[in-house]
């Protein structure tokens, strides 16, 4: 069983699905996505991921903390665990991405498997940039990538460490 609602944000409407284990997909074509027979609607069960990501947009949440399940292969899984290590307002690239996995010659594999993130957004894959820092590749476009970059630049909340 699926559970979905959609929320409103700056970047448009999103569409939230999740199983009894957590949220297990955000889809930016929320208003294209057909709405499958077997799903029920149900704001209660994703109010907390409504609730989050509108304050995350508010510039008043930088770490996500929901239940997650997003189906993908164990190499997905554990690119999107290292996705959630890169710290709110930071970017690393593909390359080092691969590295922190154990897989440095793999930047192409976890390109893919960025791509593959069906969590986006609380999954953060919007971090990753080309070796040269330029933006590249996001399933919700480069302008939703910018967006949220941007955003989290002009929202980075925390402390200001001064090295002595």
């Amino acid at each position: 069983m699926k559970y979905y609602d959609t929320i409103d944000t700056p970047m448009g409407s999103l569409l939230l699905l999740a199983t009894e284990a957590g949220l297990c997909e955000l889809d930016f074509n929320a208003k294209a996505r057909e709405i499958e027979a077997d799903w029920q609607h149900d704001p209660e069960r994703l109010a907390p991921v409504i609730k989050q990501v509108g304050a995350y947009f508010a510039g008043e949440l930088t770490d996500f903390d929901l239940p997650l399940d997003p189906q993908g292969t164990e190499f997905q899984r554990r690119v999107w665990r290292e996705l959630c290590a890169i710290p709110f307002g930071e970017t690393i690239s593909y390359g080092e991405l691969a590295r922190r996995i154990g897989k440095p010659t793999a930047s192409r594999a976890v390109g893919a498997a960025n791509g593959q993130n069906p969590v986006a957004i609380i999954i953060p894959c919007h971090r990753v940039i080309g070796a040269n820092g330029k933006l590249t590749g996001y399933a919700g476009g480069l302008d939703k990538k910018s967006f949220l970059l941007d955003h989290e630049r002009r929202h980075d909340c925390r402390p200001l460490v001064l090295s002595p």
